[in-house]
C-alpha cells in the first residue's frame, strides 16, 4: 500500500501540504535536480484532486484543465502561471485541422502539462527524458522557462508537416482547375481546403496573443530571457499566420478562377444547345405544319417532299452561315 508523504510547496516555502500517491490516476512524473515535471493525459476529477492537494491551484484554474477547449488564455497567479493553449492536429479523412488543447502549470520548481495525449511531440518528448538521462538533462537541466520552451518549441515545429500538407493540397488544387478536372470533385476540394485554411487560422490567432503575453511580462520564476525564448516562438507563430494568409488569398483567387471556368463552360454548352435548337427549329415547324390534316401548298404536287427537304436545307444553310459570320460558335 502506498503511503502519502509530507512535500513543502513552492508557496513561500513555508507551507506543508500531503502529496497523494499517483497509483491509479493518469499522472506521471519525472523529477530533474530541483524541477519537477508532472503530466496529465486525459485528466477527470481524481487528477484535479491529486493538483488541488499538492499544489493549491485556484479552483477556476482547475476548472479549466476539466473544460474541452477552453479559450487561449495566460494568467498570472504570482507564483505560478496557467496558460490554455490550442495547437493544430490534422483529421485524417476528414481534412479539416482540428485544436487540441494543452494546459500548463508553471512555477520555478515545476512545469505541470494537461492534455489529451494526441500531440505526438508533446508525449514523445516526454517518453525521451523518461528513458535518456541525457535528453531529460538537457530539457530539464535548466529551469522551468526553459523546459516550457522546449515544449512549446516542439508543438510549434509540428506545425510545418500541417502547413505542408495544406500548401500541396492548394498546389494539386490549383493544377486540376486549369487543367480541367471534373467540376463537382473540384468544388468539394475548394470548400474542404477553404475550411481547413479557416480552421488552422482560427487555432493559430489567439496563440499569437498569448506568447506575446508571456514574451513581454516579467516572470522572474522562469529563469530565461522571455524575449529570446518565447519571442522566437511568437515570431515563428506570426510567420505561420502570414503564410495562412496567404494560402486564404489563393484560395479565394482559386475559388474565384474554379467559377468564371466552370460559367464559361456552361456558357459554351447553353450556346451550342442554342444553336442546334435554332437550327432546328425550321425543320420542326415544317414538319409540324405537314404533319396537320390541312391542306397546303405543294402537298398534293409531285416532288413535294423533294421540294420541302430543299428548303428546310436551304433555311439551315443560311443560318448557319448567318451564325458564323456573326461569330456566335
Amino acid at each position: 500500500m502506498a503511503v502519502a508523504r509530507l512535500r513543502r510547496t513552492p508557496r513561500n516555502n513555508a507551507q506543508l501540504a500531503v502529496e497523494h500517491p499517483t497509483a491509479g490516476l493518469n499522472v506521471r512524473k519525472l523529477e530533474q535536480g530541483p524541477l519537477t515535471w508532472v503530466d496529465l493525459i486525459n485528466p477527470g476529477l481524481a487528477e484535479a484532486d491529486y493538483l488541488r492537494q499538492n499544489y493549491h491551484f485556484h479552483e477556476l484554474a482547475l476548472e479549466d484543465c476539466l473544460t474541452p477547449l477552453q479559450l487561449p488564455k495566460l494568467d498570472d497567479y504570482t507564483d505560478y502561471l496557467f496558460l490554455v493553449l490550442h495547437f493544430p492536429r490534422a483529421a485524417g479523412e476528414t481534412r479539416l485541422t482540428r485544436p487540441v488543447e494543452v494546459d500548463f502549470f508553471v512555477s520555478g520548481d515545476y512545469v505541470i502539462t494537461v492534455h489529451s495525449g494526441e500531440l505526438r511531440p508533446l508525449t514523445k518528448l516526454f517518453s525521451d527524458c523518461e528513458s535518456s538521462p541525457e535528453a531529460r538533462s538537457e530539457a530539464m537541466g535548466h529551469g522551468s522557462g526553459y523546459l516550457l520552451y522546449q515544449i512549446l518549441s516542439g508543438l510549434v515545429d509540428h506545425m510545418a508537416p500541417i502547413l505542408n500538407d495544406l500548401v500541396r493540397s492548394v498546389d494539386d488544387l490549383e493544377a486540376g482547375i486549369f487543367e480541367g478536372g471534373s467540376a463537382e470533385a473540384l468544388t468539394r476540394r475548394l470548400s474542404l481546403i477553404r475550411r481547413d485554411v479557416l480552421s488552422f487560422r482560427r487555432i493559430m490567432r489567439p496563440e499569437i496573443v498569448v506568447l506575446e503575453l508571456l514574451e513581454s511580462g516579467d516572470y522572474p520564476f522562469l529563469k530565461v530571457d522571455p524575449d529570446v525564448y518565447f519571442g522566437d516562438l511568437a515570431d515563428a507563430m506570426r510567420q505561420i499566420n502570414a503564410e495562412l494568409d496567404d494560402l486564404r488569398s489563393v484560395v479565394e483567387g482559386l475559388s474565384d478562377a474554379h467559377q468564371s471556368l466552370t460559367s464559361q463552360h456552361t456558357t459554351e454548352v447553353i450556346r451550342v444547345l442554342t444553336v442546334i435548337f435554332t437550327i432546328t427549329l425550321p425543320m420542326s415547324l415544317i414538319a409540324t405544319l405537314y404533319g396537320m390534316n390541312l391542306r397546303l401548298p405543294l402537298a398534293d404536287g409531285r416532288g413535294a417532299f423533294w421540294i420541302v427537304l430543299g428548303i428546310v436545307g436551304l433555311t439551315t444553310a443560311s443560318m448557319l452561315a448567318l451564325f458564323r459570320l456573326r461569330r456566335w460558335f
